[in-house]
């Protein structure tokens, strides 16, 4: 019997007023993924605060975080370096470990969500900045990164104004749930009025089953090819700002955040074998339909006419492994999200897509759009996010994000 597909339902009027619903995410987010350390049986240690990144670009995700993009409330170059310092100081306490400082509104000694001290090294966090700030507002057109801008609409996304863009970009991280929410409270405590929510999603990776990278919300591996964070050379070329950038941002790094929605009750109705050809990989393993296991290079020079590994599989159109690609990979970060039901009482789940290039355009935006109208689009829908710009890391005590933005 042949499965029904998202159009297929959609004109049957099975899901009528959930497309409006819809709203992130990028098709083009799937494909590059990180090859960091899977999720160990233990917990991983965390970066230090200090350094020349930021400490949650190069780890792998954690099970418990938050996505959120915040407004600026301010209009002036010192309010601005005034919340830089403010942020600063608050996640470098966080991170460090204890209660973070009292902002000056409120005699409250932290949240106590934490008891009396909070761990140590317990925190990673990314904050970025979006292409707003760079304005004569701030005094700051002359530094915006050359490729930032509002983010894209491309072919397949239905995005919701709500759940797009932002000034502020903050993503926290932890093995821990209450861990990550003490931050982002802390942070919102320390900057009222400076700074507003615009949207917010929490995420979550899941351990590894059974093994190897974790499993996003469609039940497949997600995360297993893409540039070793461990390779200076690779992160140089594919993930820190290059040189054709303003020099204040060496060591910084072009964040893409998209929200995908996943239409999973539509999803659940498919058979493996085509779910299978759609990613490319089988399902239970993560191997490529060409053989081998879930780090095997997918054997495209034997299946040129895609008989194993079909010629627009996800996997195929995202990373086709020619010379000429080579240098579209990215370094994905990516959590899935449950935000319970819609409107019309379907499941709002997905991904929270995450993705750090040294070239916008050269990177996400070409595999973006050689992943136009691929199969997996009756079955995932970019609903919102943003472009943004990740700072370069906070180096010692003295330092603050932004500095060399600023000085």
């Amino acid at each position: 019997m042949t499965q029904p597909n998202r159009r297929t339902l959609l004109r049957a009027g099975v899901v009528t007023g959930g497309a409006g619903a819809i709203a992130v995410a990028a098709t083009a987010g799937r494909a590059l993924a990180d090859t960091s350390a899977p999720h160990a049986a233990g917990r991983r240690r965390l970066a230090a605060f200090h350094g020349r990144h930021q400490s949650g670009v190069l780890g792998d995700p954690l099970p418990a975080a938050t996505i959120v993009a915040f407004d600026l409330a301010t209009s002036t170059r010192p309010d601005l370096e005034e919340l830089l310092r403010t942020l600063t100081t608050t996640l470098r306490a966080l991170t460090t470990g204890g209660v973070a400082a009292d902002p000056g509104i409120t005699t409250t000694a932290g949240t106590g969500l934490l008891g009396p001290d909070g761990p140590t090294h317990a925190l990673e966090s990314v904050v970025a900045l979006g292409h707003r700030v760079f304005t004569d507002t701030f005094g700051l057109a002359g530094a915006k990164p050359r490729r930032l801008r509002a983010m894209d609409t491309f072919p397949n996304d239905q995005l919701d104004p709500a759940w797009c863009g932002g000034d502020v970009l903050i993503t926290l991280q932890a093995h821990d749930r209450d861990v990550v929410t003490n931050a982002l409270r802390e942070v919102c405590r320390a900057t009222r009025g400076s700074m507003q929510i615009r949207w917010k999603q929490d995420g979550f990776t899941s351990a590894p089953r059974p093994t190897g990278h974790p499993r996003n919300l469609l039940g497949f591996k997600d995360g297993i090819a893409g540039p070793d964070p461990r390779d200076d050379k690779q992160m140089g070329s594919l993930v820190w700002a290059d040189g054709g950038e303003p020099a204040w941002a060496a060591g910084g790094s072009y964040y893409v955040m998209r929200r995908i929605r996943m239409l999973v009750e539509f999803w659940d109705r498919v058979s493996t074998s085509e779910q299978e050809r759609m990613f490319g990989r089988r399902k239970d393993t993560g191997a490529p339909l060409t053989g081998g296991g879930e780090g095997s290079t997918p054997d495209y020079g034997n299946d040129p006419n895609g008989s194993a590994i079909p010629l627009d599989s996800h996997i195929r159109m995202a990373n086709p492994r020619t010379p000429a690609t080579a240098a579209s990979q990215f370094l994905r970060r990516s959590y899935s999200y449950d935000a319970g039901v819609d409107s019309v009482g379907n499941l709002d789940m997905g991904l929270m897509f995450g993705a750090f290039n040294a070239d916008l355009d050269r990177q996400f935006v070409a595999v973006q759009k050689r992943l136009a109208d691929e199969p997996l689009v009756d079955y995932i829908t970019p609903v919102g996010g943003g472009y943004f710009f990740a700072l370069p890391g906070v180096r010692n005590t003295k330092d603050f994000y932004g500095s060399t933005l600023l000085a």
